[in-house]
């Protein structure tokens, strides 16, 4: 059987080579529940019209899966390395800071949920909307506007649900019944982080330390503080599907707290906890080891857990086979509070060495009732399932924090901000400012298909700029000190600019601290022409003998001690012509030309097209420096003439994994590859796990005849060329 994937995002020759990081944590298969709570959302009129504004900013990017790791919110499978992706944007966690990062799905996944939408949620209504769709070729945009063409029509025919028609009650969690045994048949036991109620608090939380709150109605006594209410918090959270409620759920707990009389608790704790990958700690603890120390706790078969880690989620396995446990039992009554919880994570994540881990988890499980553990867990992976990222959370804090969180990244500065007008009683809007040394979410482009729309959108004049084929960084200097730090806002490799800390004060001789917005890349010393991108790699960098990392320097956001994003490109481009020395092949301003008639804006892209250079980016002449907004354009080829026809490759299905959720049990992702003439075996090139519907995922059932080896890596056939990370569940019989 063959299927045909198109295109590749690289050479066949690159995905046999290629490593990939260890897989990320299977996702939930389940859902929380929320128990016998109900919420009166208040109608708060500037609340909601700053809620349905910042909605109208929901973002989707859309790329090729780099790696393989990700997997889809919706089903809950891995992405496969080289398939297209769509993702929704709402939060990007980096060491202390946080910012944006992708929900990837599978085109059809996020499509069906599309589709079942409230009205009021943002779609995805032309290829556009999608955040990166230059890079697609057509076959893969030719699948994603067949899919913005179905759900047009299906939402403009589907029935809307009557009014006041409501969701069944979910079960109460305070009559759960706890089983004799995890069953792994049957259907999963979908109960959240309920817990029994009690308000009692043990002597040892209240002695545990705690930041203090900033409010003077903190009491580390008070119900407000037990992990209970955190958890019905992230319960009710995840319940709502529409920004507007998860933000006014927040909104009500940190302003109203538990008994509605004014939040006693932890603010910036309880944000925090709410982040878990905002500020980020590494626990050095994957999940199968997590199972395997959990099955020496509660002394039951490694194996059956790992059966049932199969169907999908970590905490969900911890839990059940935590019910079921007969030597360690769950506690009746949840008494930990959000302090203990964070003692405990802050503790595990000093270890290294497995007894001292299982030791650790020990002792908090002791405390825990079953939910309480599968919470933690969640904390320990970094995901509570909420569907909530930053800016829900900082929404329902404060309107401006989570824009102030953007350009600081700092979380406990912001709260503490925020604090301080609550108990000033002041209604100022926090200000967005840099933070020296923490990267600030970058300013970005939207993609501009004519000349006609860049000068629509920029009347008063824009900056063309040439878009080089290299790498954004973004720099730091206090002193001596310097930071680098990618689009992604993660630390760049030393590699490739390490070396600019000798340039970088010949060319800003008066500059004692600064932020830089910059491109870096490979130039050639003998033509002063940019080399292609990729070739900062280490070793591809080797390989050019004549050739600088070179930093193009094109806007500076902050300069000793002031920032400048409040001042136009117009002035920032000035300041940056008045303080800064150009360092022939080391440091240098990058190229742009101010354009004020369409013709000349017609001509520079014809140059920049001829020359073979990526691009333009046009910056309206007075516009600030707004952290995450889009609001350059970006001129590329690719925009112009929708891009060249895609190679095609034809693969062969040599093996199968099971799925997860709707698919559980049966096999619905498949490792595809092709034979290797040079060594006679069949080499694997990537994973497909979308573009088929049920009924032919039934048929494929049938017809592949499959092996069953369990990932085992004695059971991989001679014939397989395959890294360890793809062993796949099932493998077909030799193709000879």
């Amino acid at each position: 059987f063959r299927l045909v994937l198109q295109p590749l995002s690289m050479p066949l020759a690159s995905f046999w080579t290629t490593t990939v990081s260890p897989p990320l944590l299977l996702l939930l298969l389940g859902r929380w529940a929320v128990g016998p709570v109900s919420f009166l959302l208040r109608r708060d009129p500037p609340l909601l019209a700053s809620a349905i504004a910042a909605m109208a900013e929901q973002r989707y990017c859309v790329d090729y899966a780099r790696l393989g790791t990700a997997g889809c919110k919706k089903c809950k499978e891995k992405i496969a390395k080289g398939l297209v992706r769509i993702g929704k944007i709402v939060a990007n966690p980096f060491g202390d800071g946080g910012g944006e990062m992708k929900e990837w799905h599978h085109v059809r996944c996020i499509f069906e949920r599309l589709e079942r939408s409230r009205p009021s949620t943002r779609r995805i209504e032309d290829l556009s909307d999608l955040e990166g769709y230059e890079r697609l070729l057509d076959p893969e945009r030719e699948l994603i506007n067949g899919c913005i063409e179905d759900l047009i029509m299906k939402r403009g025919a589907s029935p809307r649900k009557p009014a006041g028609q409501t969701k069944p009650a979910l079960a109460s969690p305070f009559r759960m019944e706890v089983s004799s045994g995890p069953s792994m048949t049957g259907p999963r036991k979908f109960s959240g982080f309920s817990a029994t109620p009690t308000t009692t608090i043990t002597a040892a939380a209240a002695a545990v330390p705690s930041r203090p709150s900033g409010t003077a109605a903190y009491d580390p006594s008070h119900k407000d503080c037990l992990f209970r209410e955190f958890r019905k918090l992230c319960a009710m959270i995840a319940e709502q599907p529409s920004y507007n409620s998860k933000t006014q759920i927040v909104h009500d707990f940190l302003r109203k707290g538990t008994s509605g009389d004014g939040f006693r608790g932890d603010v910036y704790l309880t944000v925090k906890l709410l982040l878990p990958g905002v500020v980020k700690s590494v626990y050095n603890i994957k999940d199968k080891q997590i199972v395997k120390l959990f099955s020496s706790v509660f002394n039951c078969s490694l194996d059956d857990m790992v059966r049932d880690l199969e169907k999908g989620d970590v905490s969900e396995t911890i839990r059940v086979f935590f019910e079921a446990s007969s030597n360690f039992t769950p506690t009746a009554k949840s008494t930990l509070t959000m302090q203990e919880v964070e003692g405990f994570l802050g503790r595990l994540a000093l270890l290294t060495k497995e007894e001292e881990q299982q030791g650790e988890l020990q002792d908090i499980a002791r405390r825990c009732t079953s939910n309480d553990l599968k919470c933690i867990i969640r904390l320990i992976k970094h995901d509570l399932k909420m569907n909530a990222g930053a800016k829900h959370i900082l929404d329902g804090l404060d309107p401006n924090a989570y824009d102030a969180f953007k350009a600081s990244r700092n979380l406990e500065d912001v709260v503490d901000r925020v604090l301080q007008n609550w108990q000033d009683g002041s209604r100022k809007a926090l200000s967005v400012t840099a933070s020296l040394m923490t990267p600030v979410q970058p300013m970005l482009a939207e993609a501009c298909k004519s000349v006609a729309y860049a000068m629509k959108k920029c009347p008063n004049g824009m900056y063309a700029e040439i878009k080089y084929d290299g790498e954004r960084v973004q720099v730091h200097k206090n002193g001596d000190s310097f930071q680098y730090f990618s689009r992604s806002l993660k630390p760049v490799l030393p590699h490739k600019v390490a070396h600019f800390r000798d340039y970088i004060p010949k060319a800003f001789p008066g500059g004692t601290s600064m932020i830089l917005d910059a491109e870096v890349l490979l130039i050639d010393t003998s033509t002063s022409k940019p080399l292609p991108f990729g070739t900062l790699g280490v070793h591809k960098k080797a390989a050019f003998q004549d050739a600088n990392v070179c930093l193009f320097v094109f806007d500076c956001i902050y300069f000793n001690g002031e920032s400048l994003m409040d001042r136009s490109i117009k002035d920032r481009r000035k300041f940056l012509h008045d303080n800064m020395v150009e360092i022939p092949n080391h440091i240098l301003f990058s190229e742009m030309k101010h354009v004020t008639r369409a013709s000349d804006l017609a001509e520079m892209i014809s140059r920049v097209i001829k020359e073979g250079l990526e691009g333009l980016v046009l910056k309206d002449v007075l516009g600030i420096y707004e952290p995450g907004k889009r609001h350059w354009l970006k001129v590329k080829k690719d925009y112009l003439n929708q891009g060249a026809m895609a190679d095609t490759a034809d693969l062969a299905v040599l093996g199968a994994y099971y799925g997860h959720g709707s698919n559980g049990g049966i096999m619905s992702i498949f490792l595809m590859g092709c034979y290797d003439e040079n060594s006679g075996r069949w080499c694997t090139v990537t994973k497909c796990s979308s573009g088929y519907d049920d009924a032919t995922l039934n048929r494929l059932q049938k017809e592949l005849e499959m092996v069953k080896i369990s990932k085992s890596a004695s059971k991989i056939p001679d014939w397989l060329k395959i890294n360890k990370t793809y062993f796949p569940d099932f493998v077909i019989r030799d193709p000879k």
